[in-house]
């Protein structure tokens, strides 16, 4: 997995990168795809999108947060549509095209903002998930994922992707990291994150 830097900060942690990894390989995006992400905070997830789709469009109703998103992926070479990256947004300004889709960033809350062509598309959150799903149903988007952290909203979405007709699968998974205990590893683990994955 190429790596994916993110020098700015958005008051808000990062998809980790085992996380963002199977989100990833979730979607499963081809170069013929228009991708969305609703919530697009420090843009972790949207760098990687970029890197697999044919186009990007990422949602985040915060301010701050698409300020800190857009600079993350000039710092990632990833072409922002209608901005132009310079050095002081934290990457380098490269001559030679670019190996990733142009992204557009919306300030938005959605569903207001979201595409009518979305082939994919990934639910950072769960705030508004229900209008979310309902406008994927109506614009029949082909794959759809949600990540969340906490155990009823996972229950409460899985039942809306089921009523929705478009649940496929749900997977649960933690990951845990190694650190130096007296001379010897040991593991903190991270909340575990439920997975729900489906598509109209």
């Amino acid at each position: 997995m190429s790596r994916v830097r993110l020098p700015h900060d958005a008051k808000a942690g990062p998809t980790k990168p085992e996380v963002r990894a199977v989100t990833l390989a979730k979607l499963d995006p081809s170069p013929d795809d228009h991708a969305v992400e609703v919530g697009a905070c420090t843009g972790a997830v949207t760098v990687g999108l970029a890197r697999r789709a044919g186009r990007v469009t990422a949602l985040e109703r915060k301010p701050e947060r698409l300020s800190a998103a857009r600079k993350n992926l000039a710092a990632n070479g990833v072409p922002v549509e209608g901005t132009e990256a310079t050095a002081a947004d934290g990457g380098a300004v490269e001559a030679e095209p670019p190996s990733a889709a142009p992204v557009t960033l919306r300030e938005a809350e959605a569903p207001g903002g979201l595409p009518e062509d979305a082939d994919t598309l990934f639910l950072g959150g769960s705030r508004n998930y229900e209008a979310i799903l309902d406008h994927a149903v109506g614009t029949g988007v082909g794959t759809v994922v949600m990540n969340v952290a906490r155990l009823e909203v996972a229950g409460d979405a899985v039942r809306a992707f089921r009523e929705r007709d478009l649940l496929d699968e749900v997977c649960q998974f933690q990951v845990s990291h190694g650190y130096e205990l007296a001379g010897a590893t040991s593991f903190d683990s991270d909340n575990p994150v439920y997975c729900i994955v489906g598509g109209a």
